[in-house]
């Protein structure tokens, strides 16, 4: 599962919107064929995998990230009947489906095929992996991740407004692949108006993964940006990267948008440059606390990234 699990990252987020699925499938205990969901959702991870396996499907088990869809799509059949066709054996299943379409129904089907079904194996973690259609699916809005990257005293820029580079060549690397792991970025009018960013991915053979760009302003964009005028205004949009500056930063964490934040420290000082916040609506310190879980810790060349999730229900 694990591995199927690792599969599914490959499908984000080109599969949106449809999720991200990842399939191993395993026979006389070895690997036989693998699959994860295409871009634009089809074929799904089953099916990709069903297709490499062939007849070697027959009596195997299928690892599947979630559970098997059950109802027809114009698109494409339903995957328990693709699986119940190609004659598995056992089928494990790490997150069961909300989709009210599935939900449950696939693993009956299977069942009732004489299939044998395990599931909730590494469920949190398949449902990490797939986080951006799991927010839009459960929760009915993008999951965003807020990207700051300060000096160890907290500046995002000079107090003459420049910021560039305050991270390293490494650490801007990172985040030009979070950048491609993203449908749209975000940044406040501040930032537009301050350093013209192109916000595209500039890493070999991603290109063609830079994400829409969204403009946080209640007025209007320029031509190839989106107005957004509120961090809840934003829809039909899986995964948002917030990149700039202190205000749409602030906006986000003030509407308690963030899901994840990327915080990217540089060993320098500055000292009387700009703030990376400013006010998020904290009234009372003993709030901020137990709200932020710390997922990822690692050196970047000479900076240090930390990762941390938003601690929510569910």
């Amino acid at each position: 599962m694990t591995a199927a699990i690792a599969l599914s990252a490959r499908g984000r987020p080109a599969s949106a919107p449809n999720p991200n699925v990842g399939c191993v499938i395993v026979k006389d205990g070895r690997p036989v064929a693998r699959g994860w969901t295409q871009s634009g959702g089809r074929p799904h991870a089953e099916a990709m995998a069903l297709a490499a396996a062939g007849d070697a499907a027959r009596g195997a088990t299928a690892y599947v990230t979630l559970e098997p869809c059950a109802h027809a799509s114009p698109r494409g059949g339903c995957c328990t009947d693709a699986l119940i066709a190609a004659g598995v054996a056992l089928v494990v299943i790490a997150a069961q489906d909300p989709d009210p379409r599935t939900n449950g129904k696939g693993i009956a089907r299977l069942q009732d095929a004489g299939i044998e079904v395990v599931f909730n194996v590494l469920a949190a973690e398949a449902r990490a992996a797939m986080a951006p259609w799991w927010s839009r699916t459960v929760r009915g809005r993008p999951f965003v991740t807020l990207k700051l990257a300060t000096s160890l005293d907290g500046c995002i820029a000079m107090a003459d407004g420049s910021s560039r580079w305050i991270t390293g060549e490494r650490a801007r690397a990172h985040g030009h692949i979070e950048r491609a792991r993203h449908q749209a970025i975000l940044v406040g009018r501040g930032t537009l108006e301050a350093d013209s960013p192109t916000l595209d991915v500039r890493l070999s053979g991603l290109a063609n993964r830079s994400p829409r760009k969204l403009l946080l302003t209640r007025g209007k964009a320029p031509e190839g940006w989106t107005a957004v005028s509120s961090p809840e205004a934003i829809e039909g949009i899986d995964s948002v990267l917030v990149e700039g500056g202190a205000g749409a930063a602030s906006s986000f964490l003030a509407a308690d948008r963030v899901d994840r934040l990327l915080l990217y420290r540089a060993p320098i000082l500055i000292g009387g440059g700009r703030a990376a916040l400013g006010d998020i609506g904290l009234t009372d310190l003993s709030r901020a606390h137990g709200r932020w879980r710390l997922t990822d810790s690692r050196l970047l060349g000479s900076d240090r990234l930390d990762v941390y999730e938003r601690a929510r229900e569910g």
